[in-house]
This record gives C-alpha cells, sequence and structure tokens, in this order.
C-alpha cells in the first residue's frame, strides 16, 4: 500500500500527467507486485523557480522526484527492479531517465495509522504485507 508522490517542474497536459501517474503504479505493480487496485499517488507541478534541484533557476525541464512511502521489507533485488521500470517508462514518456530521481521510504506497518486511526499490522488489507 504505497503512498506516492511526484514533483516536476514544468506544466504538463492532464493526458500527461495521467500517463505519467500510471507509468508510476504500473512499475510499482511490476516491481512490488501490488494489486493493481491499490492506487494512492499524487503529482505535484511547480512553477520551475519553487523547486531548485541544481538546474537553471526560473526554466521548466524534466526534472522529476518520485518519493514512495511503504512498508518496509522488500528485498534489494525487488527496489532494483522499481528503479529501472519508473525509469524506462518515464522515458518513453519524453522524461530523460537522468533527470528522474527516487526516493524510497520504508517503514513498518505498526508506523502506518489507517481505518479509523489503527496501525495498518492490525487490519485485515486484503493482501500479504509480508514482504
Amino acid at each position: 500500500m504505497p503512498s506516492t508522490l511526484i514533483e516536476v517542474r514544468r506544466a504538463y497536459t492532464r493526458a500527461e500527467e495521467a500517463a505519467i501517474i500510471e507509468a508510476v503504479h504500473a512499475s510499482l505493480v511490476a516491481a512490488f507486485r501490488i494489486p493493481d487496485e491499490d492506487r494512492y499517488i499524487r503529482l505535484q507541478a511547480y512553477e520551475p523557480h519553487r523547486m531548485l534541484n541544481g538546474l537553471a533557476d526560473g526554466e521548466p525541464d524534466g526534472d522529476t522526484r518520485v518519493t514512495i512511502d511503504c512498508f518496509s521489507g522488500r528485498s534489494i533485488e525487488d527496489k532494483r527492479a522499481l528503479y529501472r521500470e519508473i525509469v524506462e517508462r518515464l522515458e518513453t514518456l519524453g522524461i530523460p531517465r537522468g533527470l528522474v530521481s527516487i526516493l524510497l521510504r520504508e517503514s513498518p506497518p505498526e508506523n502506518w495509522g489507517i481505518s479509523g486511526g489503527r496501525p495498518a499490522s492490525d487490519v485485515d488489507l486484503g493482501f500479504d504485507i509480508n514482504v
């Protein structure tokens, strides 16, 4: 049950934004084998001057940060697969792989409050979270 935020330094059309979101979600399904219906992804587009990244300030570009919060326990092989899937899928949308950075933050299920304020470790999520 990852929670994902995609941050970009330029404006995209609605269709392009939807394609970016779908590419990242498809990467999570492929690499982490999450259920397809397990979706919580946000895309935030910033004015270029509001997202400094070491590139030319004030100029829109393809800089893309993908931050994924998820349950801990996945193997390094799964993480490598996720990073590869994301950059390859975004590259097909015209976002150069060199401009994509990915931050994966892991927490144990007891650190996720869901379903009326209960820890995820105490809730039947409908799928196995022992990754």
